[in-house]
């Protein structure tokens, strides 16, 4: 490893570093594996502390919406002053966490033990993805991809886990997760080195050269249309996450109630949903690079409308399928459009990144909780198929500003 990133230490924007990306993208699996143990768990804590859903609901919101809050300051920061050993201090507050919900004994001790955690990934994420972004070179859709894909995957373990692990085991099972936090802590010590020794600047130009890009992407943005335009990624991240929140949350208890499946096999639906997402986003980055961020932005979106509409009226096999289609059509989105933000923007590449993670967890945690509130006042079915509409949205990508527009000099 260490070999591999002295070799990777090349001046920022002039090649694509995938040393550090996959680096990167190993510790994204680890945290955001570490991560979904929370809800990994929550079958074991409801049957041993005796929870209810509301105090369930109420530690997934803990976890997110303290992510959801630090990461944009985070991401702030750095912008203003780079801290690359900030890295491994956010993966010791995972670790610290994660020991933390292994032996917490009571309710208040979980919440306690859950928002270390999300201290943890809003540490990680908004400088992690700054490290993407001074690692691409000429290919942030792929690396951006390369990074987010390992968190996706990681995520995608949780249904797996809680089958494999922890309901045989229990609580306690959770310390063995330390030797994935310790792992992850290594790597980000290595990342650290190089970012230290890659602080993000322009790419090779000459001076008359920058002046003249400077004055040119003026004139094509002003800074109500980079507003605009921000508004408008907010807005479609907003509704991709309350969709995959409707799926992810609630999409198992979907088929248990409607299809009569077991838990276990409900759980097997909904890893192939994560995996189905996880191979999304990776594809999503290269064909961006590609075809273009808009067209991609616009067409996985909207694209997965089909798929999410016919959903709630499949049986169990087309259901699974309509599923799986949703899953990977939706998920191409979320690396393109952080990238299309921090082109929008590229001197707060911390800041976006801080952003639109932060609104990722925060509408994660809220979507879960409004749609239970939907859930238990109508029916889990009637808000399948009130979500189900929501990818329709993704029509208002059509009002983002064509790539040319956009991308850094």
């Amino acid at each position: 490893m260490a070999k591999a990133l002295a070799k990777a230490s090349v001046p920022i924007g002039a090649a694509t570093v995938f040393p550090i990306l996959f680096a990167i993208s190993i510790v994204h699996l680890l945290n955001d594996t570490m991560q979904s143990t929370v809800s990994a768990l929550f079958p074991i804590l409801r049957d041993s502390m005796h929870l209810s859903y509301k105090q369930i609901g109420f530690i997934a919101f803990a976890m997110n919406v303290t992510a959801a809050v630090i990461q944009p300051l985070i991401g702030s920061l750095a912008d203003r002053r780079p801290r690359p050993y900030i890295l491994p201090v956010g993966v010791a507050f995972t670790l610290v966490g994660v020991i933390a919900l292994a032996l917490a004994p009571a309710y208040v001790y979980l919440v306690m033990a859950v928002m270390l955690i999300g201290i943890g990934s809003a540490i990680f994420h908004p400088e992690s993805s700054r490290v993407a972004y001074m690692a691409a070179g000429g290919k942030r859709g792929l690396a951006q991809s390369i990074f987010q894909v390992g968190g996706n995957i990681g995520g995608a373990l949780g249904p797996i886990m809680s089958a494999a692990i922890f309901v045989p085991l229990g609580q306690i099972s959770v310390l063995w997760f330390t030797i994935a936090a310790v792992a992850a802590m290594t790597i980000q010590f290595y990342v650290a080195r190089w970012y230290s020794e890659n602080k993000l600047q322009p790419r090779p130009a000459s001076a008359k050269s920058k002046a003249a890009a400077g004055v040119k992407k003026s004139a094509l943005l002003s800074r109500n249309q980079v507003i605009a335009a921000i508004s408008v990624l907010v807005f479609l991240v907003f509704t991709k996450h309350i969709y995959m929140s409707s799926i992810s949350s609630y999409y198992s208890f979907y088929l248990i109630d409607y299809f009569g499946v077991s838990v276990q096999h409900a759980q097997l639906f909904l890893f192939a949903f994560l995996a189905a997402s996880a191979a999304g986003t990776f594809f999503g980055g290269p064909l961006a690079d590609r075809y273009g961020r808009r067209n991609i932005i616009w067409f996985s979106i909207l694209g997965t409308a089909p798929f999410s509409i016919l959903l709630p009226y499949c049986n169990l096999t087309w259901s699974a399928v309509m599923c799986v289609c949703a899953g990977f059509v939706l998920s191409s989105a979320f690396s393109i459009i952080v990238v299309f933000a921090q082109e929008l923007l590229p001197g707060k590449v911390g800041l976006v990144s801080g952003l639109f993670f932060g609104l990722a967890f925060g509408i994660g945690g809220l979507g879960s909780a409004v749609l239970g509130w939907i859930a238990d006042s109508t029916s889990i079915e009637h808000m399948m198929k009130l979500t189900a509409y929501l990818p329709l949205l993704g029509i208002f990508a059509i009002l983002l500003p064509k790539d040319e527009r956009v991308r850094a000099a």
